[in-house]
């Protein structure tokens, strides 16, 4: 009877310890400030550091100024360049005033290349000025329940305040817009060509090195300003389910982003790579 007791208790300890060894996962390790992944299909936060703190955001920004043009504008519409649009610092298009491009042109520039010229450009067409379209940013925050996000302007620069916001409500905006197609699709275009009214040729490459270079990663944006550090927000499908990444002053991003995505998805059984990425990081740390 003892040896028949000891078996079950034996055996019970097992289940025990290999019941916690698989629940209690080393969660994944970053070296952002803050971070967060989730399931956007559920809206479950997988992973959280630092989950409310409130930073900059740099160019994460330009996700917000996207899709408040997607939803009201007319993507066929010509926008024409104003000198105060022209004139925003780097990194942007290089656009020319009095020089017009359709707002889906715009968007493209403003999303793959992060163009502070785009961003005034369409703030001004949609808003009339670019302190109204500021309104309506803060305004969509709201709406959608984005409680500790603020926006100043909407490019991410730091003038004349930088925007803040937390990784949480930055999953929930991501998971927010790419419910939209035609936010999708421009957010996940690796590259694009386009002419200007007077016959400028343009051409945009995704910065986003993970969309360029990993195939479940389908979608992202960058950021980086001096106050930010480097800001990362990043969309990945693998076996129909969806993830987000978000970094916050993360000078391993590329590296974090690819680590929260394997770690999420062994949660559901699936296997991602995590291959070296490629890229040249001196051109990454230019203020967008």
């Amino acid at each position: 009877m003892k040896k028949k007791t000891i078996f079950i208790v034996s055996f019970l300890l097992l289940i025990t310890i290999a019941f916690h060894s698989k629940t209690a996962k080393a969660q994944v390790t970053v070296s952002a400030q803050a971070a967060s992944l989730m399931n956007a299909d559920t809206g479950e936060f997988l992973f959280t550091k630092a989950p409310n703190l409130e930073l900059p955001i740099a160019s994460l920004t330009k996700i917000m100024t996207a899709i408040i043009a997607i939803e009201n504008g007319d993507l066929n519409a010509l926008v024409t360049i104003s000198e105060e649009a022209a004139n925003q610092p780097p990194s942007k298009l290089y656009l020319q005033p009095g020089d017009s491009l359709t707002l889906e042109d715009l968007l493209y520039g403003l999303l793959l290349e992060s163009g502070n010229d785009a961003a005034y450009a369409i703030a001004e067409y949609i808003g009339g000025n670019v302190e109204n379209f500021v309104q309506l940013m803060n305004q969509k925050a709201q709406s959608l329940g984005l409680y500790n996000t603020t926006f100043t302007n909407p490019s991410g620069l730091s003038e004349p305040a930088p925007n803040i916001s937390t990784v949480i409500d930055l999953a929930r905006l991501m998971r927010y817009t790419m419910q939209n197609p035609s936010f999708a699709k421009i957010a996940g275009t690796k590259s694009y060509q386009t002419t200007t009214t007077l016959g400028v040729p343009l051409e945009f490459q995704h910065k986003h090195r993970l969309v360029q270079q990993v195939d479940y990663v389908i979608a992202g944006k960058t950021g980086y300003t001096q106050a930010s550090g480097r800001t990362l927000i990043s969309y990945a499908v693998s076996n129909g389910i969806p993830l987000i990444t978000v970094t916050l002053n993360d000078p391993d991003d590329w590296v974090d982003h690819l680590n929260m995505f394997q770690y999420g998805y062994s949660l559901y059984g699936i296997d991602v790579p995590t291959p070296e990425i490629r890229g040249e990081e001196e051109l990454e740390n230019q203020e967008e």
